[in-house]
């Protein structure tokens, strides 16, 4: 018999925070005085990238963590992600001496999975594909009974991720425009949780790269569409959005805006030269929105940077597209 899932709401947030806001830090909200006037309003940034583990997922992986039982936490925890939410899920799970396994695609970002094994994780590799990184977690988990904390389609890791826009929205007045990337869609199911509860007049708006336009397809047809292959620079928003999380942002966000990757690729370089801050590729990818025209107006627009584990190669390879 299957087992029907709770959706989140905005008390599990607030929930989530009061259980996680000893562990986690609380990233300052910044702004820029060269992206506002490129962008044409007033732009402020919830630091995400100063976590701990340098994303926003080590917010839902301490949230799923701290609501295992004993039982539990001698079985282990296992996931699947190209790094940051294994790098999370394995420092949450250290905190509680826990074995934390990741699953993680052959052409996941090495730096990230150096942090993943840093953090006392055990690296499972696979084909990059979905399917591939699926149907190792169900082994890994079938073999050692490893409880599974999947990156973004879990109610607890969806509730810790939303407590950033929780943060967010306490330190700022509403804005007019809320950012997020989406990837799987973890990030911007909670934050719409939250935004809906305290900035309802705020326009929630998910940017993905057109070459992972799984969420905005879905969106606009009204179910998953789950058969897009990603490629992009942007590695932390190449999965396919939920089955838990698309309901959320159905129901909860205004739109989905898509960005390519030279634009990409420029706005994450503008952020690090002119707001002197590292952010990843996925980080960029909302900052890419507020710099094209779609998005210009006279209220203020707060985004969430998302992470700033970035590769060197990645670096690199960056820069001599811009030169």
């Amino acid at each position: 018999m299957a087992t029907t899932v709770t959706l989140p709401g905005y008390t599990d947030v607030c929930e989530a925070y009061e259980r996680i806001r000893t562990v986690v830090r609380r990233t300052p909200v910044i702004s820029s005085s060269s992206v506002s006037q490129r962008a044409g309003r007033r732009c402020l940034f919830k630091c995400e990238n100063f976590q701990r583990t340098g994303a926003f997922k080590f917010r839902g992986a301490s949230n799923a963590v701290a609501a295992l039982c004993e039982d539990e936490c001698a079985r282990g925890v296992a996931t699947h992600s190209s790094g940051n939410h294994g790098a999370a899920l394995a420092l949450a799970a250290q905190s509680r001496n826990v074995k934390a396994t990741i699953v993680m695609p052959e052409n996941a970002v090495a730096s990230k999975r150096r942090a993943v094994e840093a953090y006392g994780g055990v690296v499972r590799l696979c084909e990059a594909t979905m399917q591939a990184r699926i149907s190792t977690l169900e082994s890994v988990v079938h073999k050692d009974g490893a409880v599974s904390i999947p990156p973004y389609d879990h109610p607890a890791v969806i509730a810790g991720q939303g407590t950033a826009a929780l943060e967010l929205l306490e330190d700022i007045e509403p804005p007019e425009l809320i950012l997020t990337p989406v990837g799987g869609g973890g990030l911007l199911s909670g934050t719409a949780l939250v935004a809906r509860e305290l900035a309802p007049q705020a326009a929630i708006i998910g940017v993905e790269p057109a070459g992972a336009d799984d969420t905005r397809r879905s969106f606009l047809k009204g179910k998953r569409v789950t058969d897009v292959v990603p490629d992009t620079i942007a590695d932390g928003l190449r999965a396919t959005v939920g089955e838990l999380t698309f309901p959320l942002i159905r129901e909860n966000v205004d739109d989905i805006v898509v960005v390519d990757e030279d634009a990409i690729i420029d706005a994450m370089l503008f952020v690090w030269e002119r707001m002197k801050i590292v952010i990843e590729p996925s980080a960029a990818v909302p900052v890419a929105a507020l710099f094209g025209s779609d998005l210009r107006g006279r209220g203020t627009a707060a985004v969430i940077i998302s992470g700033g584990n970035i590769d060197v190669s990645t670096v690199s390879d960056s820069f001599s597209k811009r030169t």
